[in-house]
């Protein structure tokens, strides 16, 4: 088992491109951490860097005490499970998973010990004398898992392990692969363009923008508090709502204003020091769709944040409806975008209709205008 420590890490190629810039994280042992990001944001370069199948062009890299840049990937005790499971089509499971401890020379006896161990923690054993082609995508996914888990290796990379699934299979191998990780006790470092992946699995999560680290947190932590508008959208499904408005002081009280809507701060937020330099401002409001609501016990107690809005589109998603509104002044405050409620799938609200929202304001998070870094939470 062992950590990990990559220290102001740098990956640049021909004509100046710069793929990942002074990635500094210390990777605890045991940890399921997830790098999250869009495609071209840097993450999959890190893990190849890390495996030793991309070359560090600056920075320092540590497994455990020992510095590895120049240790060859075969050396580093480390074990990769690819997007695409890479297993060799003319073998069985058995020869696939025993495949790299032949390569070491390991007993035949020690061999089928680990392999049959491995099966086990993965429910594949009844699968062993198979071969790749009458497996399905779930079962191709534990068996890749299977060869990395049979070298006890010190820490396990997985590059989008779960993208070639269908979205039910995808489900239930995000919760396998949680157990794989407490039954086997390693670290694991795993890519995902995916944040429900990353929010279901990860106990940190590394969220990655033009091979910048962006935020480094718990997923509850980054969901509640993201440091700045990228981390707010990109984490969270429907994704939050950003919402440019005017910070508006009336009397004692501070409102966020926009078109002919004004919506007032609680007052603990409103008084908040880092906020008053911003009043009369121009700010961006980030409102998750779980902050808006159609209820008319929510409406009855909240008459300082409520606006009226035009119904566009519902979704029903089973438990819950998403409605896509409109309202005034949403052209200059949304660039033309609707925001997004969710709401009870009770809700009575459809297409066409005129309704009200409360805005659930002791939730809303406000961003600088031109740093777009948060202000209040």
């Amino acid at each position: 088992m062992a950590s990990l420590s990559l220290k102001h890490i740098y990956k640049k190629y021909l004509g100046g491109v710069v793929a990942v810039s002074d990635f500094t994280l210390d990777i605890k042992d045991k940890e399921f951490l997830v790098l999250v990001g869009p495609s071209g944001c840097g993450k999959s370069t890190t893990l190849r860097m890390i495996a030793g199948l991309e070359e560090i062009s600056e920075g320092e890299l540590y497994i455990g005490d020992t510095l590895v840049n120049d240790i060859a990937p075969k050396d580093r005790d480390i074990a990769m499970v690819f997007q695409n499971y890479a297993l060799y089509p003319h073998m069985t499971v058995f020869d696939n998973m025993a495949f790299g401890l032949k390569l070491r020379k390991v007993t035949k006896d020690e061999i089928k010990r680990r392999v049959e161990e491995a099966a086990r923690i993965l429910d594949i054993k009844h699968l062993l004398e198979r071969r790749p082609k009458q497996l399905s995508g779930g079962q191709k996914q534990r068996v890749a898992l299977g060869r990395a888990i049979v070298r006890n290796p010190k820490v396990f990379l997985l590059d989008e392990p779960l993208s070639n699934l269908d979205a039910k299979l995808r489900a239930s191998m995000r919760t396998e692969l949680t157990k794989i990780h407490q039954k086997v006790g390693t670290t694991f470092v795993y890519v995902t363009h995916d944040q429900v992946e990353a929010m279901t699995m990860a106990t940190r999560i590394v969220v990655m923008k033009d091979g910048i680290i962006q935020q480094v947190d718990t997923p509850q932590n980054l969901y509640d508090n993201p440091c700045n508008v990228f981390v707010a959208g990109f984490i969270g499904t429907p994704q939050m709502n950003f919402v440019t408005c005017t910070l508006d002081k009336r009397g004692d009280d501070v409102y966020l204003a926009w078109g002919k809507n004004a919506v007032k701060l609680p007052a603990d937020k409103a008084n908040r020091p880092e906020l008053k330099e911003y009043i009369g401002q121009t700010v961006i409001a980030g409102i998750r769709p779980e902050c808006l609501h159609d209820e008319p016990a929510f409406l009855a107690n909240a008459a300082d944040t409520t606006i009226d809005a035009s119904v566009e589109v519902t979704e029903l998603m089973g438990a819950e409806i998403y409605l896509y509104l409109s309202f005034d002044g949403q052209e200059e405050a949304t660039d033309g975008k609707n925001i997004i409620a969710r709401v009870s799938s009770r809700s009575t609200a459809r297409a066409g209709d005129t309704i009200k929202i409360a805005i659930d304001t002791s939730r809303v998070h406000i961003f600088d205008k031109d740093t777009e870094k948060c202000i209040v939470h």
